[in-house]
């Protein structure tokens, strides 16, 4: 092994917080690892990193290895991504929640590409929170707020929790005006929804779906079918309420946006793959359409 794949393993060690999780990142296998990082303290005479069975815990001189480690892999990156090629090459890696994934990172990534036949891309669409750093991922796009305050966040703009409702099935039982109304009519949910719904001014309704459901595009063919009311966020409704296929109901009520926001492990000594999306995301993504609600008291007064 040269030294070179010496500092890939001790970075990823100190990255994942575990021997077990670098052999997983890397794809090597545990001993490999172990091997390794005690050549690596034997070269340097001294401990690296303080192994107990419970953690690892990176020592001073571990940590100015961490980072002069990371600037060395980081250039060498850069190296590689403009070497012989004036255009971007590599596979980048992209997660996003499955629905605003399919309707705008897809379209993002497609013309992305356009601009860069050299580039991969691997797309994970998923509504489950996805580790950049555990699953090797480069860029993620997150609704609400983040869990990991160590990553860096750009906000694009911000999407609002709506209550929609078709025009047959508000003709059939009538048009709420106030959330509490909501006990008296049909409610279509998903399988995360509480008990309770949530509204401006710390207002808290409890609820009793007549369905629930899993998918998004299930929950919206039933609303479209008449079945009751529903909430889903702006983005996900924004086509049937300008189609006229469901109104929306109560915007004076919605509660506070969540952000929609653009995230990475850092944005200092990014390789020119990642840095080129993410400005190039960044100039996009704001111009995605996505309506917020009108503001007005909840006496109706503006």
């Amino acid at each position: 092994m040269d030294r070179f794949e010496e500092l890939q393993i001790f970075v990823a060690v100190i990255q994942q917080g575990s021997l077990a999780g670098a052999a997983r990142l890397l794809q090597r296998s545990p001993p490999v690892i172990t091997r390794t990082l005690n050549a690596l303290e034997s070269r340097f005479s001294t401990t690296l990193i303080e192994r107990t069975t419970r953690q690892l815990a990176p020592t001073e001189a571990g940590w100015q290895l961490f980072e002069q480690a990371q600037q060395l892999l980081s250039d060498y990156q850069n190296a590689l991504d403009s070497a012989h090629h004036s255009g971007l090459q590599g596979l980048l890696r992209i997660t996003a929640p499955v629905p605003f994934g399919r309707l705008h990172v897809m379209p993002l990534v497609n013309a992305f590409l356009q601009q860069h036949p050299e580039m991969q891309i691997e797309v994970v669409l998923s509504d489950s929170y996805q580790d950049l750093i555990e699953n090797g991922l480069d860029i993620a796009l997150r609704i609400g707020e983040l869990q990991d305050s160590s990553m860096v966040a750009r906000q694009v703009g911000s999407v609002r929790s709506t209550l929609v409702a078709s025009p047959d099935y508000l003709q059939r039982a009538g048009v709420p005006t106030h959330p509490a109304d909501l006990q008296q009519h049909a409610l279509i949910t998903s399988l995360r929804h509480t008990r309770e719904w949530r509204f401006a001014h710390d207002l808290r309704v409890r609820i009793f779906p007549r369905l629930r459901v899993n998918d998004i595009a299930s929950q919206l063919e039933t609303l479209r079918g008449g079945q009751g009311i529903g909430r889903l966020l702006s983005y996900q409704v924004l086509d049937d309420v300008r189609d006229g296929k469901l109104v929306r109901l109560l915007p004076e009520w919605e509660p506070a946006p969540f952000p929609v926001q653009l995230v990475t492990q850092r944005v200092k000594n990014m390789t020119p793959k990642v840095r080129q999306f993410w400005d190039f995301a960044l100039e996009q993504l704001p111009s995605l359409p996505c309506f917020t609600a009108e503001k007005r008291n909840p006496d109706g007064n503006s």
